[in-house]
């Protein structure tokens, strides 16, 4: 893909990409993270303490993220999914396929998967953000995208007008998988993609409708991962 020199949207430096490299490397740096649920963790624990005290095994085996959802990347987000920039998925997608690969996600025999969006959502937006870094992940990694893998299921609220317990609920049996991509996501290996992950609750749900249609593993990839009120920092 051509790339042309443009102003960095961080710093302002020019000629650049729309994130220079100083930036990236300063705002997107190789952290540790939770493999379950990627957490940003100081030193090489293997589950974050959360993890540790599940009961149960989550639909979502590993996930990663490239990075903590904070300046500059809030806003950056915000304009890729809010303000018709979608142009902005193959700056995105860059360091997420670095984090993939640091965390082994992926195999020669992988699918990208987007959380698919409400259909009004979509009608309002006129792109899926997630299907846009699929898209973009394709063609950093050569592998297989399916675009409708999964369908959205009623019209619940989006999930980042409400407060963490309501995230968690509001998505029972949101998610199903489409009748016509089942039997090609039979024994998959499939990287649920999404632009930010919170309290998880998307994904599990997400991950669990494919689950139910015979994906053998499911993991997932997010550009951003929220902190939680423990982490270090506040929370946006």
């Amino acid at each position: 893909m051509l790339s042309l020199p443009s102003v960095c949207q961080v710093c302002g430096r020019w000629p650049a990409q729309p994130v220079c490299s100083d930036c990236l490397g300063r705002f997107a740096p190789a952290v540790h993270r939770c493999p379950c649920c990627a957490r940003a963790m100081p030193g090489a624990g293997d589950l974050c303490g959360e993890c540790l005290r599940r009961s149960s095994t989550p639909a979502v085996e590993r996930c990663a993220a490239a990075v903590d959802y904070r300046y500059p990347w809030d806003h950056l987000i915000a304009r890729f999914k809010f303000r018709g920039e979608s142009g902005w998925a193959d700056t995105l997608a860059g360091p997420m396929w670095q984090a993939a690969r640091r965390h082994a996600l992926c195999d020669a025999d992988t699918l990208w998967v987007p959380v698919p969006v409400r259909p009004q959502r979509l009608a309002e937006r006129g792109y899926n953000q997630a299907w846009e870094l699929c898209r973009a992940l394709r063609r950093h990694s050569g592998l297989p995208a399916v675009p409708d893998a999964l369908v959205r299921l009623g019209e619940a609220p989006d999930q980042h007008r409400l407060s963490n317990a309501r995230r968690l609920i509001n998505l029972q049996a949101a998610f199903a998988a489409h009748p016509a991509r089942v039997a090609r996501l039979q024994g998959a290996h499939v990287v649920l993609v999404d632009d930010v992950r919170t309290t998880g609750a998307t994904l599990e749900h997400a991950a669990t409708a494919l689950r139910q249609a015979g994906c053998a593993r499911v993991h997932a990839l997010v550009f951003a991962r929220t902190p939680s009120d423990t982490d270090q920092g506040n929370a946006p």
